[in-house]
């Protein structure tokens, strides 16, 4: 298996030439952002299988980085490097959705070792393929096929949908599903969440009236129901 796509986002120049070195040289395809402004631009073009994300940026920190990225519905796992050793900053960055935490000075060897164990976990089994009807959901390359053809979604319709694939069955009410999905964003409602799945029906629907995946449970919520 390839190594794949890593997006160093780090503003000092020494340590990001020594991050891509070491990455190139490991086999990664390894892209560059020097602020949290242009490193979100590049996540979105880039679209990488992981992301190092130093916290001091300029134009945008690595915390509000992590969380605009997880608020986006990105699933991409993230590993953030800082100076910063203090414990609340550990539980900051973890609690804002980053996956692994590592602080300078670090190994590079050491670093090397928990990309590619990040990148094992996120490509193991949890990440399979999800078929239902004339649709195929795959979480890794982060696409929905339907006949064959591509179907684009939304950052947050893909999280949307995966959300319920991985929840198949379960009534869920709108409250769970914004926290499973929008997180601790403020700026919603759970009329969101039926704009959101309205829009959903239509892309994997053949009949968004009558739905035969996501269906409405009165008075409750939704439930996602394959055959």
């Amino acid at each position: 298996m390839k190594p794949g796509k890593i997006l160093i986002i780090e503003d000092d120049p020494t340590m990001q030439r020594v991050l891509k070195d070491n990455f190139e040289f490991s086999g990664f395809a390894v892209h560059t952002a020097t602020d949290g402004r242009k490193g979100m631009q590049a996540v979105f073009d880039v679209k990488p299988d992981l992301i190092l994300l130093d916290v001091m940026l300029p134009e945008i920190n690595g915390f509000d980085v992590c969380r605009r990225i997880r608020r986006e519905g990105i699933a991409t796992p993230i590993i953030m490097l800082t100076a910063k050793s203090q414990e609340a900053d550990v539980v900051l960055g973890l609690n804002l959705g980053a996956d692994d935490y590592v602080v300078k000075p670090f190994s590079i060897d050491v670093l090397l070792a928990r990309v590619n164990a990040t990148l094992r976990r996120h490509r193991a089994p949890g990440t399979a393929i999800f078929v239902f009807g004339e649709c195929r959901l795959d979480p890794a390359s982060h696409k929905l096929f339907r006949n064959g053809g591509e179907i684009p979604l939304t950052p947050k319709e893909f999280r949307l949908l995966e959300y319920f694939a991985r929840n198949a069955g379960r009534a869920l009410t709108r409250q769970k599903i914004l926290d499973g999905v929008w997180g601790d964003d403020l700026i919603v409602t759970e009329r969101s969440v039926d704009r959101c799945i309205n829009t959903l029906r239509n892309k994997v629907e053949a009949d968004p009236q009558r739905p035969r995946f996501i269906q409405t449970i009165r008075d409750v919520g939704y439930r996602f129901e394959v055959d």
